[in-house]
């Protein structure tokens, strides 16, 4: 289903740069939001830029896709990390996945999408072909928040029986 994500994780630092790499992951797309930072912080914590240099020494390239409509947003964040990005992404439809994929020359097979909710993350990456892994949010700090991810659990459950 397409809306099951293949793996879950507590968080992105469960997430060993390793196994990726063994997965034959070489770019790993990353949502903002509620999955590397919490809504209204602006800039990467250290433990975000630990992460990321992990990454890279794993040889995983991080990429940062995002829908935030926030002007700047996206950009302020990526340019502080040194990485990449796509602001506006439009997940889940597959356009931000194809052109994030073109611009660092990496096929489905050699991405993944690390992401905290079901309708935009895990659905655009299995649309898109990529390897899905989802985190539990940074935080549910809203109703809508609560409510949103209230939704998604059926889904969630599945993806934790696989």
């Amino acid at each position: 289903m397409k809306l099951i994500p293949r793996f879950l994780f507590d968080d992105i630092y469960a997430i060993d740069p390793s196994w990726l790499r063994a997965q034959g992951v070489r770019l790993l797309l990353a949502d903002l939001d509620n999955t590397l930072i919490p809504y209204g912080e602006k800039l990467p914590p250290a433990s975000v830029r630990t992460w990321k240099e992990g990454l890279e020494a794993a040889g995983v390239t991080l990429f940062l896709l995002s829908n935030s409509r926030k002007p700047g947003r996206a950009a302020r964040f990526a340019q502080a990390l040194g990485i990449p990005y796509e602001g506006h992404a439009g997940k889940p439809k597959g356009g931000g996945f194809r052109r994030a994929m073109a611009r660092m020359g990496a096929q489905p097979a050699q991405t993944a999408i690390v992401g905290d909710q079901i309708f935009t993350d895990v659905w655009g990456g299995n649309r898109a072909g990529v390897l899905t892994l989802m985190v539990e949010p940074i935080a549910r700090d809203t109703l809508f928040r609560k409510g949103r991810y209230l939704v998604e659990t059926p889904f969630r459950r599945r993806g934790e029986r696989r």
